[in-house]
């Protein structure tokens, strides 16, 4: 795929020849050619992109939704230690997009950064397939000589294990905000209709990736619990391979984005921070009047953040009224500050989300889980009903509840994206609500009928006391993720899109950081002494 570049001071619309009509400004094909708007992008690309999306998340929650069950078995960790390493490995996977957001947008592109993560993710989720295999002959040569020695994993065989999940995570960095970036580079925002193709184009990834997170949970934690763990983790490899088929299949069909040469974005707004800083003793009235002395803002900034203002002029002393950073510059490092709260507000809301593949997996398994006779549900497959109500939901909300609130607010997306992603937060609140009173009522069954010391023994409590917090979270994720997804796009300058969306997909890893310092700290507050901690392994 060729990339080509414009100069600084031109624009990505000029390389495009003005005359001929249908050309997509600001993008190129394969070969760095001007494309047509009439062969490439839309859903014609994104059909390839969701058909990714599906395939990849099916690999990646094939380990995720059910890992913790893996350490605390086949590696025979505690529950408040495996729940640790389910979070800290959950943060790093949605923490490296951040590193993976910046190569893409400052040297590889989306494209190449997607094909060469993929390939890491393949590795990494093959070696995890060959740990598990290892495994799975220790555990035939513990069941003949029965000593505990024999059954224990040697320290090698955990850090391989190990080293295969962070690798995992660490081709996630790569993928996982480039590939929805490049999805939606696919619709022209100066095309009418498909500026509000784009907008259903969040909504239908979103569904995409749930539909595999669904068939993963129905059908990968089912292999894992009831075969064996080399087929659970060997699938999600060969799935992932032809993910990464299902993704060059359109090659030709895409738009790529011109790379503009000059100062990044990175650079761009860097400087006005380091300006700033270089002013930090200038007044503000003292920027004021070399504003009006200079003559040259021919428009005013916003007066959000004002004290950025200070990066357009140099510090006293300086060549009179020399203009450090343009206003423009200047904009572009407010526009990126202004998520910082929206950010940190939906921190919380991340920390919430991952419990529900640790700590509530391990409540649903003191439960009752039997269907049938000789039938019992894996209890790490209740998350699927996350899943199967955003599946369900976000259809809804597109073609039912978004035409609706349309006619009413004159809003393109219904709402706006804030009001959206507050919507969801509300119900995540309420979820926890919810989630406390079941656990409240199963605790008292497990005292009713003497079961506080016996930890192994089931809890007779249905596992589907459980179903209204996963249906619930499920449709607080279509309402907030989703909203968090397009408004960190939108806000973000056309070059750093990839970042834009590895913010969104951090507040997952930091809200996993954090619940796994919250459980660390909680542990060994309330454990010590002979007594039980909250997450003991005794639930009840």
């Amino acid at each position: 795929m060729a990339i080509i570049s414009v100069s600084g001071s031109e624009s990505p619309e000029s390389i495009q020849t003005p005359l001929i009509r249908g050309v997509v400004q600001g993008s190129v094909d394969y070969k760095g050619l001007p494309i047509y708007r009439s062969n490439s992008g839309g859903w014609r690309s994104a059909s390839f992109i969701l058909g990714m999306e599906l395939a990849e998340r099916f690999a990646y929650f094939g380990i995720a939704s059910n890992l913790i069950m893996y350490l605390t078995g086949k590696l025979g960790q505690s529950t408040a230690t495996a729940a640790e390493n389910v979070n800290l490995w959950s943060g790093a996977s949605y923490l490296f997009p951040l590193i993976g957001a910046f190569v893409a947008d400052s040297f590889l592109g989306r494209y190449l950064t997607i094909v060469i993560a993929s390939l890491i993710c393949i590795l990494g989720l093959g070696l995890l397939t060959l740990s598990a295999t290892i495994s799975s002959f220790n555990d035939s040569n513990c069941s003949s000589t029965n000593t505990l020695t024999s059954c224990s994993p040697s320290s090698v065989q955990v850090d391989f294990f190990f080293f295969s999940l962070y690798l995992v995570a660490f081709g996630q960095g790569g993928y996982k905000p480039c590939v929805q970036a490049f999805g939606a580079d696919q619709f022209d925002e100066k095309d009418p209709e498909e500026r509000k193709a784009k907008s259903s184009f969040f909504n239908w990834w979103y569904f995409s990736m749930c539909s595999g997170i669904l068939v993963a949970q129905l059908i990968l934690i089912y292999v894992q619990y009831n075969l064996n763990w080399t087929f659970g983790f060997g699938i999600p490899c060969i799935v992932m391979v032809i993910s990464l088929f299902i993704f060059l299949l359109g090659v030709k069909t895409y738009r790529y984005s011109v790379k503009v040469e000059g100062k990044s974005a990175f650079q761009r707004i860097g400087q006005v921070f380091v300006a700033t800083i270089r002013n930090w003793r200038s007044s503000c009235s003292a920027i004021a009047l070399e504003e009006e002395a200079c003559g040259s803002l021919p428009h005013r900034s916003s007066e959000q953040f004002k004290f950025l203002d200070k990066a357009l002029f140099a510090p006293n002393g300086s060549k009179e009224h020399e203009i450090l950073c343009s206003l423009s510059e200047v904009e572009e490092a407010k526009a990126v500050l202004r998520l910082v709260p929206i950010w940190a507000s939906c921190l919380l809301f991340g920390v919430v989300d991952v419990q529900f593949s640790t700590l509530c997996t391990k409540q649903g398994a003191t439960m009752d889980r039997s269907i049938s006779a000789g039938f019992d549900i894996p209890p790490a497959s209740l998350q699927s009903l996350t899943s199967l109500s955003i599946v369900l939901f976000i259809p809804i909300y597109d073609r039912i509840i978004v035409p609706m609130t349309r006619d009413l607010t004159r809003e393109p997306s219904g709402i706006t994206m804030l009001q959206r992603i507050g919507t969801g937060m509300c119900l995540s609140t309420l979820n926890m609500a919810i989630a406390a009173v079941v656990e409240m009522k199963r605790l008292e069954v497990a005292r009713e009928f003497g079961l506080v010391d016996k930890p192994n023994v089931t809890v007779p409590m249905s596992i589907w006391w459980l179903t209204p917090q996963y249906i619930v979270s499920g449709v607080a994720d279509a309402l907030t993720l989703v909203g968090m997804q397009e408004f960190f796009y939108d806000q973000v300058p056309r070059e750093l899109r990839s970042v834009g969306l590895s913010l969104y997909v951090s507040t997952y890893g930091v809200g996993s950081l954090i619940s796994s310092f919250l459980i660390s700290i909680i542990d060994s507050l309330t454990g010590g002494e002979g007594r039980d901690s909250w997450f003991a392994d005794n639930l009840n």
